[in-house]
């Protein structure tokens, strides 16, 4: 592993950051913490009726290149507010709701921040001949109230949103685990990668644009959004992808990731083939460690969303494996972290003031 490329500033950034919620909707305070990170190191930035962020390096370049990652969080909306005062909730995102019973939540309202759990029959009163298992329709919340006119009075209503209040750790030295690392790593990442250029003075003939985009959680609305008031020429996304390493997983349909191992490079029909190849020539030539990934039909990311924007953006997908994703534990491994961020940095050095990625030339 070559040197550390992450200093103490980067790290207290990144506990800040992650320990922020900023739910798919609601990522405007995330935002924020974001863009006072981001602001030494570009030049601009451009913000959008929704939330999504961006920091842009040589704004007034005609070629743009997008680096990019998403912002928001799964949570929970409250749907329900039953007459004896327990709360019913529908998702916002992909929330797991196996992992709900017995969770602790911070329900937010205009006032703030409301506690609650996610309560669950004792295993003493429950049919061990017909266990029921945590389902949508039946995890339900408990903030202490004894009726709805009581859940009302503080604050909580229909279309609140519910978060996890999970915060930051690190295990055994070099494991990231918290909530929200899908996808806060990704903005964490690009920042990084910005803060490099700065650092290490490095001087672009084309436009970067740092985005941090929201909403990606319920089908990539964010990056929808921004790419058309960029209109960029390539984009380099960075999301989280499985770890398949760990039980229960089929590597047959899954594939084969594992943390620690490098960045996942993804081979997709939204992936353009000669922009992926300058990024595996990066990490060759840099000796980046990295790993491979197919996927049959749609990315699942916000490259879906770049490719196939205004008449066709070059686009590739550079992901950091994770295990447990849309847990409260999701967990990563520094050094892929640091290459990831290694990774983005040496690709975007190697492209061209405008470069087209042609098949034709």
């Amino acid at each position: 592993m070559a040197k550390s490329i992450l200093n103490k500033k980067s790290l207290d950034f990144l506990e800040k950051y992650l320990n922020n919620a900023a739910p798919t909707g609601y990522e405007w305070d995330g935002q924020k913490l974001w863009m006072d990170y981001l602001r030494p190191y570009v030049d601009e930035f451009i913000t959008d009726t929704y939330g999504t962020a961006v920091g842009v390096i040589n704004p007034k370049a005609k070629y743009k290149v997008v680096i990019e990652g998403h912002a928001d969080e799964i949570s929970w909306y409250v749907n329900y507010i039953t007459d004896n005062g327990l709360i019913y909730v529908i998702r916002n995102g992909g929330s797991d709701h196996q992992i709900a019973p017995s969770k602790m939540v911070n329900i937010h309202t205009k006032d703030g921040i409301v506690k609650g759990v996610f309560g669950w029959p004792a295993i003493h009163t429950r049919d061990k001949s017909d266990e029921k298992a945590p389902k949508p329709d039946n995890i339900f919340i408990d903030i202490g109230a004894k009726d709805k006119e009581e859940v009302e009075k503080m604050g909580v209503h229909v279309g609140c949103v519910i978060t996890y209040p999970d915060t930051f750790t690190v295990l055994n030295e070099n494991k990231f685990v918290c909530r929200a690392l899908d996808n806060r790593m990704g903005g964490f990442m690009i920042a990084e990668v910005a803060r490099m250029l700065k650092d290490n003075k490095n001087k672009l003939d084309f436009g970067l644009y740092v985005v941090n985009s929201v909403q990606e959680e319920i089908g990539l609305r964010g990056a929808q959004m921004i790419t058309n008031t960029i209109k960029p020429n390539a984009a380099i996304v960075t999301d989280v992808t499985h770890d398949t390493t760990t039980p229960m997983i089929e590597k047959k349909t899954s594939g084969h990731a594992e943390i620690g191992k490098g960045p996942v490079i993804t081979y997709a029909p939204a992936v353009q083939q000669r922009f992926r190849d300058l990024i595996i020539d990066a990490a060759q030539e840099k000796n980046i460690p990295f790993q491979r990934a197919a996927s049959s039909r749609a990315t699942g990311t916000d490259t879906d969303a770049f490719a196939y924007s205004n008449g066709g953006v070059a686009s590739a997908l550079i992901s950091l494996p994770l295990r447990y994703m849309h847990t409260t534990v999701e967990m990563v491994h520094r050094e892929d972290v640091e290459n990831v961020i290694r990774l983005i940095y040496e690709s975007v050095l190697k492209i061209e003031n405008g470069q087209k990625f042609s098949y034709f030339d």
